[in-house]
């Protein structure tokens, strides 16, 4: 077996957004990545790979195409960078709670017998743990962005008509938990398809929402609702439906979570919207990011320590 190795290219390196994009079309590689041994992690914020040096060798070409990268090796500085990515230190957002869970997903593509599959493995749990330990926690999450904008957007205790939530998957899920919605009359969600949405959100007795269409929205226009975009599934096809959809809406504000904003151009100027690029957006995350980044060492130090200790565990070849 040859030695491990590690390819990354960040949102440290480039501009987010740019990684944003790439990410996206590398996504659909991680199947046929991982028949060959290949971990792949694509996030909002990174494109990385790690796998056998002869295999890796053979796509950093495709992967990286345009794009700087860095390279690690073997098997103890793959896992001290998955562990640091799993503690949140690298995210745009420091201390943010989905990365370890995205990892999580990423590695259930691999063969749980292979080297780089366990690894990664022992990285997330070390990485999770770290973060508890030390308290890395994002001040606020998604869901604080979202009662700040809408508490900007209504003052002086003026009530609000509907919150929109276009997109019932991790986040989505997780800002109807948090009670975003519990200021406005009814929360709804978004979807092409209502009733197999329903199905699937049907366990959790926690998410009580009504389902509509886009082709259901924007009759009237609603001044006093807010719309959340908590989805990058967006197709050209449905970025044309829901461009329409928000037109037709006219909403208070729309807050686009999107690493790729889902609209552009005239549809934007015609409207409120907040995208994570947006001023009002990035000056949440550089508060957050200089509250925690003093931490940053003592993270670092702690994730290096644990790893020291488990290195009896990792796999033999895995050099």
């Amino acid at each position: 077996m040859s030695k491990l190795l590690g390819l990354y290219s960040d949102h440290q390196m480039t501009s987010p957004l740019a990684v944003a994009q790439h990410s996206a079309q590398i996504k659909p590689l991680a199947t046929d990545l991982a028949r060959s041994g290949v971990l792949l992690v694509t996030t909002c914020a990174r494109v990385e790979v790690y796998g056998e040096e002869t295999v890796l060798r053979n796509v950093d070409s495709t992967i990286f195409s345009g794009f700087s990268y860095v390279r690690i090796e073997g098997a103890a500085a793959i896992a001290q960078r998955l562990a640091e990515i799993a503690s949140s230190a690298h995210s745009q957002i420091l201390g943010e709670s989905y990365i370890s869970d995205q990892l999580a997903k990423a590695i259930e593509f691999l063969s749980p017998n292979l080297p780089i599959f366990q690894i990664a493995r022992l990285a997330i749990e070390t990485g999770r743990a770290a973060r508890e330990r030390q308290r890395f926690i994002a001040s606020f999450n998604y869901d604080q962005i979202v009662r700040d904008i809408i508490a900007d957007r209504f003052p002086s205790g003026e009530v609000p008509d509907r919150l929109y939530i276009i997109g019932a998957g991790m986040l989505g899920r997780g800002l109807i938990r948090s009670g975003v919605g519990e200021r406005f009359r009814s929360t709804v969600v978004v979807t092409r398809n209502p009733k197999n949405l329903r199905k699937r959100l049907r366990p959790s007795n926690d998410i009580r929402v009504a389902f509509k269409r886009p082709a259901e929205i924007g009759y009237p226009h609603e001044p006093r609702s807010i719309v959340v975009i908590a989805t990058a599934d967006v197709n050209d096809e449905y970025e044309a439906t829901l461009q329409d959809t928000l037109l037709r809406l006219e909403p208070r504000t729309i807050v686009d979570l999107s690493s790729i904003p889902v609209l552009s151009g005239e549809a934007v100027r015609n409207l409120n919207y907040v995208s994570m690029y947006n001023e009002e957006f990035l000056r949440f995350i550089e508060q957050n990011n200089k509250r925690l980044a003093p931490k940053l060492p003592l993270l670092f130090s702690d994730i290096e320590e644990t790893l020291r200790t488990a290195q009896i565990s990792f796999p033999a070849r895995a050099t």
